[in-house]
Formats: C-alpha cells, structure tokens, sequence
C-alpha cells in the first residue's frame, strides 16, 4: 500500500493505491532501474569526537554549575547544530562526573570531582 498525502496548488491531496505483488511485479517491468553510484561520506575522525566531549566535560567543569538551558545554548554553538547539542547534553546527563538537578525553572548540571 502507497500512501500519498500533501496539495497540489490548492486542492489536497489524500491518495492511497493498493497493489498485490502481481501489480508491483508488473509494475517493476515498466521501470527502468539505473544504479546510482554510491558517494563516499567521510567519516568523521574518532579524535574529533573525542575532543568535543572533552571540550564539553570542560565546559561543566569550568563553570562548577549551570543552568540547562544556558548549557544547551553552548554546547549546539559547540557542536555546530541544536541536534549536535542534545546529544552531547544527553551525554553529559549520564555522566558520572555530572549531577544534574532539578531547579526552579531549569535543570542545573554540577560538576563532581
């Protein structure tokens, strides 16, 4: 089953097709399939990653304590993107050196030695 959803202009769109596998079978025959080459993506030194952590460890560490949303802010200007940013906050939640509790309007991370 395809599902297709969105507007064309200002008519919307809500279309659903069923196919057996004798359709999709047949449907296979009308198209032509041309391999795409594969881009390499590089990979992303391990020691890159490393030093971001690091540099966020640094960040807890020099500032004893901060407030979640401060924290957010820098590590997505740290790490290049809000999502980067989360996954290094999540990171940090479940750090051993972190202590993470619950403030007034914001959660605060403290740094443990």
């Amino acid at each position: 089953m395809v599902r297709i959803r969105g507007r064309i202009g200002d008519w919307p769109v809500d279309l659903t097709l069923e196919l057996d596998a004798e359709d999709w079978a047949q449907l296979a025959q009308h198209v032509a399939v041309t391999p795409v080459a594969s881009v390499a993506t590089p990979i992303p030194a391990a020691d890159a990653g490393d030093a971001l952590w690091q540099t966020a460890l640094q960040l807890v560490r020099e500032a004893g304590q901060i407030e979640g949303p401060r924290l957010m802010a820098q590590l997505a200007a740290l790490a290049g993107g809000e999502a980067a940013g989360k996954r290094l906050l999540v990171r940090l939640r479940h750090c051993e050196q972190i202590r993470m509790e619950t403030g007034a309007d914001a959660p605060i991370y403290h740094w443990q030695e």
